[in-house]
Parts: structure tokens; sequence; C-alpha cells
């Protein structure tokens, strides 16, 4: 099947969207909205290590992107929730794949490189 788009061009726009979603952040995002809609500081929470700014500017290109929405209610102080799109949960589950992949095989993925490291010191 052809596509409109072809990912091996420079010059393709699909570039743009895979960059982003090789992006940690952006895939432990979308992985923690896949279970429904969360607050922007519990978000914060859930990431570690993540940074206001960074997390801010994510949710920004996510949202550019039609994978996120954001829902303000006027409380006090302001409620800011995140929430996968249709086109967003359409990618969740693959976000979720890949990140959890990352968990299950940790241990052989170290397993590789000391042995690796190890034939390179033994050269």
């Amino acid at each position: 099947m052809r596509y409109a788009y072809d990912v091996y061009e420079d010059r393709c726009p699909t570039r743009l969207v895979l960059d982003r979603l090789a992006d940690k952040w952006a895939l432990l995002i979308l992985d923690r909205l896949e279970g429904g809609p969360v607050r922007f500081n519990h978000l914060r929470r859930d990431i570690k290590l993540i940074s206001q700014k960074v997390l801010s500017q994510t949710l920004k290109k996510l949202e550019r992107d039609g994978l996120v929405t954001r829902t303000v209610t006027p409380t006090v102080p302001v409620t800011v929730e995140y929430a996968l799109t249709p086109l967003g949960r359409t990618l969740a589950e693959t976000a979720a794949a890949l990140t959890h992949w990352a968990e299950h095989n940790m241990d052989a993925i170290l397993a590789s490189q000391a042995a690796y490291d190890a034939a390179r010191t033994a050269q």
C-alpha cells in the first residue's frame, strides 16, 4: 500500500511527527494519559525528573499535533487537565507498548551492554 507521505524522504512532514514521538517525555505523557484525564501537577509528580517547563512545552506540542486536549476549569486555583484526543488514543497503545517493552527487557539490555563492554575491553 502506498501512502501520500514517505517517512524515508528527508523533507517529509512525517519526520517531525517521528521526532516528537521519539521523545521520551512525549511517550511517557501519552502512556500516562491512557487511563483518562490528568491534571498538570499530577503529571509532573508522576513523571519523575520532568521539569515544569519541559512538561508544558511537550504538552503544547502534543496539543498542536492533535494528540492531547487541554481543559481549563475556572476554579480557585484554576484546574487544568489534559486528555488524549481520539487521534491520541490511536497512538497511546503503541506508546504504552514501547515504554513498557523497555521495562520488561531492561535486564536483557543491561546484560547485553555489559557483555559488549567486556568484549571491547578485552580487545
